[in-house]
């Protein structure tokens, strides 16, 4: 295998800001409520989380399932579909 390739881990960016998008709340408003939380996060971090520049915290990623209701599994919807690079 050719030493130059390295394996991207999955991204979820894109579940991230449907999942934002749905509940309809603006990066900025997110990201103060993440911060009323505890988890400090500034809306240039954040988008890069949804840009998949950024892996995500496990600890944003517990209060994003308390903000949203929602399943852990649709943080990482679609994820195995993507091809396997080895």
């Amino acid at each position: 295998m050719d030493e130059q390739k390295i394996r991207r881990d999955r991204n979820m960016g894109g579940n991230l800001r449907r999942l934002r998008l749905k509940h309809q709340i603006s990066q900025e408003k997110l990201c103060a409520e993440l911060q009323r939380r505890g988890c400090d996060i500034g809306r240039t971090a954040y988008a890069k989380y949804e840009s998949g520049e950024l892996n995500i915290r496990a600890s944003v990623l517990v209060e994003l399932n308390k903000i949203y209701g929602c399943g852990y599994d649709s943080f990482f919807e679609g994820l195995d579909e993507a091809p396997n690079l080895f």
